[in-house]
């Protein structure tokens, strides 16, 4: 039996219209101990293709930890700022892969950088970027805030504030937020629910400091999740799986 058409103002058999996917570069690396893993990459397309479907509005922020991660650099004696902008290239080249793997799939994407790159990606500008979505183009937000120390944690909070997303969803190797480390601990214990301060007090790990005050300040839920588990991103949108929720 043919189902009725989905309206596009509001997607059926979800919780949300408008989401941040925040993901780590390492996410798109796979096995591999650096750079893109083409099948990762893939997978993961796949699952914000799975999203998509249903009509949510999705925007992305994807770090660079992959290629090259600002903080090691300034560790290992290079200038902080330089090594931050170098950074913030990484994540445009993992935005350009994301984008040719999504648009395998048939889905329109955009790539939106903080630092001008006319020839490969638009600059940012709130409302194209908005419109796009409107248009259910996915937007790739890239070069993170366009400064240096500033976490793409931060960008992906920045972004999805302007952009009046719903939610933050921060996909991870583990399926929540636990009070110790899972994979060290056997009695770990993942939290169902946890508040903003309590992130901050305890250390967590949900994101840097001040992603969740940006956060908290904004009153944007985030949702921790497993990024490996398949059918993970979409389950959660149709009110199942396993994640903790960070709010006030």
């Amino acid at each position: 039996m043919n189902q009725p058409p989905i309206a596009e103002s509001q997607p059926a058999d979800t919780t949300h219209k408008r989401v941040m996917l925040k993901i780590s570069g390492e996410a798109l690396m796979g096995d591999q101990g650096f750079g893109l893993h083409p099948p990762t990459v893939q997978r993961i397309a796949e699952e914000v293709r799975s999203v998509h479907d249903l009509g949510v509005e999705i925007c992305m922020v994807i770090g660079g930890g992959n290629i090259f991660r600002g903080l090691q650099g300034s560790a290992q004696g290079m200038e902080r700022t330089t090594a931050d902008y170098m950074g913030m290239l990484a994540t445009v080249m993992n935005a350009l892969a994301m984008q040719s793997a999504l648009e395998a799939l048939k889905i329109h994407t955009r790539v939106i950088s903080a630092i001008r790159m006319d020839e490969v990606a638009e600059p940012y500008i709130r409302r194209r970027a908005v419109r796009h979505l409107e248009k259910k183009r996915v937007c790739i937000f890239a070069a993170g805030t366009g400064n240096p120390y500033f976490t793409t944690d931060t960008a992906a909070t920045l972004r999805a504030s302007e952009m009046k997303c719903e939610v933050i969803f921060k996909g991870t190797k583990v399926d929540g937020v636990y009070d110790k480390d899972p994979a060290r601990f056997d009695d770990a214990e993942r939290y169902k629910e946890v508040s903003y301060d309590e992130c901050l007090s305890k250390r967590l790990g949900v994101m840097d400091a001040s992603a969740i005050a940006l956060a908290r300040d904004n009153n944007l839920p985030i949702i921790v999740f497993s990024l490996d588990e398949p059918g993970g991103f979409r389950g959660i949108l149709a009110g199942r799986g396993t994640y903790t929720k960070v709010h006030g």
